[in-house]
């Protein structure tokens, strides 16, 4: 893989150099133990260059017509379409993504470039009147300066793309922290194929590095305006405490703990086959997961039989071997940490209709039952291959366990009857919800994010204008005004 050699250093102000820190991010293959690269981490001065450097490119690259930026990401797809197989292999051996799982994530990754393109010339401004005679208000849409965006390791190829490429259309730099975990995917690679675009130099700078080098310094620094984090709940706290103190908007895609509903009147054979999906794709490890499924107890028995069936078909193994369904956890904190979850879920008196083993950083999936409506497990957010059923009498009490979690970020209702999916879908506190679909999904144009603490603020479409821009209120007198002394 001397692709990920050639990768493996910090991008700033256009050239591609090793960090000045004293030790290396080693890049391993989940699966095989391989490394695929180190990496010397980049230090706070090296932050602050990439800052800096931003800064200074951003005056002219905001300046430079929509037309003209929209040729890079122009591209930039082209460029993606043209590497697709190289990207998907580098998506397989650095976070253990299936085949399947790399050709969606490439999938989306190409949706969202072309929306970038569509982004650099949505920006409008308005004139609106004013009630003193004489004045014209003129309302400008301008980029908000510089964008820290800091991405997870479960997409991260798609998940840095989705917030780097629309601030950069729309007239912005931008300097980006991969997961140290997938710093080619979420990092390095998306520079490479921006630079290969022709993106100048400067207004895109990638920092590979890790808060027990830098601390806060990517969210204290003074240079950027909007700081944009996909990642845990917890560290979604943190960065909006921080960003508040320092007067930044942050716009944070945080975790999930998603309900697939099923009710009595639902074709169950397809709400098993939604179900399996949605909480097994990726190994599970997706904020939209369908964490907990939520069954009408007259379809229980039927639903749980089916759904067990079809789970011990799934194939857990090598993620290049394209009939692999299930590949490894991103590393062996989180094979451990899954795995012991089950266990205490299980000792605390949960049935394991399946209970996982653990190879290396395999998991295998887990189903689990007869859940205490206070069980732990079902108020948190499960990043593995573990799925949980529980039965509900009617509509009320789906609607009242389905809301029963601090987060609200995605969701399905599977129904032989779309209104009353929709009436049962608008009282479920979430920021996006599926009729008769599975809970994983994302497009470019339909506003993304979560309710409470699934995160602030929203992505994809006229929310990404809403989010890298910022409105500038200019009058006009063309007449005198008068004034009082």
């Amino acid at each position: 893989m001397s692709h990920f050699t050639d990768l493996a250093h910090q991008y700033i102000d256009g050239e591609w150099k090793p960090g000045s820190g004293s030790w290396d991010i080693i890049d391993f293959n989940p699966y095989t133990g391989e490394k695929l690269a180190s990496i010397t981490v980049a230090t706070v001065d090296e932050v602050d260059r990439a800052y800096r450097t931003a800064e200074r490119a951003q005056a002219a690259w905001a300046e430079t017509n929509p037309y003209t930026r929209r040729l890079v990401f122009e591209r930039a797809l082209r460029i993606v379409e043209d590497r697709e197989e190289e990207i998907a292999e580098t998506i397989v051996a650095e976070l253990g993504g299936t085949r399947l799982k790399a050709a969606f994530e490439l999938h989306l990754a190409k949706e969202f470039l072309r929306e970038a393109v569509q982004l650099a010339l949505r920006p409008e401004g308005r004139i609106l009147p004013s009630p003193v005679d004489g004045k014209e208000n003129r309302v400008y849409r301008v980029p908000v300066g510089v964008v820290g965006v800091i991405s997870p390791f479960n997409f991260p190829f798609l998940l840095s793309l989705k917030s780097v490429a629309p601030a950069l259309a729309l007239g912005n730099a931008v300097v980006l922290k991969p997961h140290q975990n997938t710093p080619i995917c979420g990092g390095t690679l998306v520079a490479k194929v921006l630079e290969e675009a022709g993106l100048p130099a400067g207004l895109l700078n990638v920092v590979v590095t890790d808060i027990a080098e830098i601390g806060d310094a990517l969210l204290t620094h003074p240079v950027p305006k909007v700081i944009s984090f996909t990642g845990s709940d917890k560290v979604g706290r943190h960065v909006a405490t921080v960003c508040a103190q320092h007067f930044k908007q942050a716009v944070l895609e945080l975790g999930g703990n998603s309900a697939l509903i099923v009710l009595d009147d639902a074709d169950v054979d397809y709400a098993v086959d939604a179900a399996v999906f949605s909480r097994f794709v990726h190994q599970g490890q997706v904020c939209m997961a369908a964490n907990r499924i939520l069954v009408d107890r007259t379809l229980e028995a039927e639903f749980t039989e089916k759904f067990v069936a079809k789970v011990k078909t799934l194939r857990v193994g090598d993620p290049a071997d394209p009939a692999t369904h299930i590949g490894p956890l991103i590393n062996s904190q989180q094979a451990e940490s899954v795995s012991s979850l089950v266990d205490q879920t299980v000792a605390a008196g949960a049935t394991a209709l399946l209970h996982g083993t653990v190879d290396g950083n395999l998991v295998s999936p887990s189903v689990l039952t007869g859940l205490a409506a206070d069980s732990p497990v079902l108020s948190q957010e499960i990043f593995g291959p573990v799925a949980l059923i529980v039965p509900f009498d009617g509509e009320e009490e789906a609607v009242r366990i389905a809301n029963d979690t601090p987060y609200g970020l995605s969701g399905a209702v599977h129904t032989g009857d779309v209104e009353r999916g929709v009436r049962v879908a608008k009282r479920i506190r979430t920021g996006m919800i599926h009729i008769n679909d599975g809970t994983v999904h994302d497009e470019p144009i339909v506003p993304f994010g979560g309710e409470k603490q699934s995160g602030v603020g929203r992505l994809n479409g006229d929310s990404m204008v809403d989010s890298f821009t910022t409105q500038k209120w200019i009058s006009i007198q063309h007449g005198r005004s008068r004034f009082p002394f």
